[in-house]
């Protein structure tokens, strides 16, 4: 261990507190060096015609990542952060700084999965090893009581089995101190238009005044505020998803402090906030146990990929600009395009008027979902939205409903009050 060096690769892990990257690390090698990329994959416009990261999500990032940077200025160390692809970055940096081994933290969709064996493979041409850990579900995988293969697809039943057979770890304490090599390079976070944003997307991003502030203090700053009761109900988890989904709020973390203080007082709004947190771990084993599942049109029913259907780019681009004449649907995709969120309720309302008032898709949806929400993760928003379509995984949710009927039962005064709650985003 005396001259152990260990590179610890971020991602979507942008955090000190319940970080085992770092207190493994940290336990293990002397000399630490945290990497972050900005890889050009993430910012280019995929085969639907929609970037793969809008300028609110690169905004957010942008200011997460310069936050965790701070983070370990403030105890002697530093966060390299480059543009490029990770699997030229992070062998040059193991070879130049002699590491004996990477750290991250593994995901499971197909182009994060691959990312990471394009990297592993680079790295044995150096005989050095990429260590996977597994960090950003509420459960471990490894505590669950079934096996990945054996999780049931009925989200209730792995709820109930899960919730009553398993229990959620403590979190990792926060490290207090580490040491770095001595010689690290000197790196700048880019520009946004080094990630390649117009001018006049950046001042579309820059000058949106409900810009939610990004990094893990903010999301620990919202974490109080909400298990006090302070804030708007129907706004808990989008207030916090973004944060979940870049990692600067970790899932457990949230989980006992919901469990020590708002079950006492706001026992309601307490479940709301777990049975999102299990919906996402839901929708990541099921990506594990079926992968690419929630990427094809047919999802998880026997369906033929390459059937036609109708993909009217005018109706999409009317539906993503909030101008299909129905006031609801139309504000509704108005306070998406401004802020890059919205409450799950009126995801699924937007989603289903999209599928069930035209033949599109459901992945055209999905894939502007992509670019423009803050709190995007590819299991989560392709896994809600094969539900929307009625080819999810769990077919007693797949919706059906009509979106007025949602509309009516989950706003029956309509959608003013989150219209006017949106300084809770800011």
């Amino acid at each position: 261990m005396e001259n152990k060096v260990t590179l610890v690769w971020f991602r979507n892990d942008l955090r000190f507190h319940d970080n085992e990257l770092l207190f493994e690390a940290i336990q293990k090698s002397p000399i630490i060096i945290p990497v972050y990329c900005f890889d050009p994959r993430y910012f280019a416009k995929n085969t639907s015609g929609y970037r793969n990261t809008g300028i609110h999500r690169a905004l957010f990032l942008l200011k997460s990542v310069q936050k965790l940077k701070e983070r370990f200025n403030a105890i002697g160390c530093d966060l390299l952060t480059y543009i490029g692809q990770p699997e030229e970055i992070i062998p040059r940096l193991a070879a130049k700084y002699e590491v004996h081994e990477v750290y991250h933290h593994r995901e499971v969709a197909s182009r994060e999965t691959k990312i990471s064996e394009n990297v592993e493979t680079e790295l044995w041409k150096l005989r050095i090893n990429l260590k996977h850990f597994i960090g950003h579900t509420l459960y471990h995988k490894e505590d669950l009581p079934f096996p990945i293969r054996d999780i049931p697809n009925d989200f209730t039943i792995f709820k109930k089995k899960t919730e009553r057979e398993s229990t959620v770890r403590q979190p990792f304490p926060e490290p207090t101190g580490l040491v770095t090599h001595p010689h690290l390079e000197k790196t700048l976070l880019p520009s946004l238009e080094d990630l390649g944003f117009s001018l006049e997307e950046i001042h579309l991003g820059q000058s949106n005044p409900m810009l939610m502030e990004g990094g893990e203090d903010a999301a620990l700053l919202r974490v109080e505020h909400i298990i006090m009761g302070k804030e708007n109900e129907q706004l808990d988890y989008i207030s916090l998803s973004p944060y979940i989904a870049a990692g600067a709020l970790s899932p457990i973390y949230l989980y006992h402090r919901i469990k020590d203080v708002m079950l006492q007082e706001h026992k309601k709004r307490a479940e709301k906030l777990i049975l999102q947190l299990l919906w996402r771990d839901y929708f990541r084993f099921m990506l594990k146990k079926y992968p690419n599942v929630f990427f094809k049109r047919h999802g998880a029913t026997k369906g033929n990929d390459s059937l036609p259907r109708e993909n009217n780019a005018n109706i999409l681009e009317k539906w993503q600009k909030g101008q299909v004449g129905q006031e609801t649907i139309d504000k509704a995709m108005q306070l998406l395009q401004q802020t890059g969120n919205l409450p799950i309720e009126l995801k699924k309302i937007v989603s289903s008027f999209l599928l069930q008032e035209y033949d599109v898709d459901w992945r055209k949806g999905a894939s502007y979902f992509e670019e423009v929400l803050i709190d995007f993760a590819p299991a989560t928003t392709y896994g809600y939205w094969a539900h929307f379509a009625g080819v999810g995984t769990s077919p007693k949710d797949n919706v059906s409903i009509p979106w007025q009927s949602q509309l009516k039962s989950n706003y029956p005064n309509g959608i003013e009050n989150i219209l006017l709650s949106q300084n809770i985003l800011a």
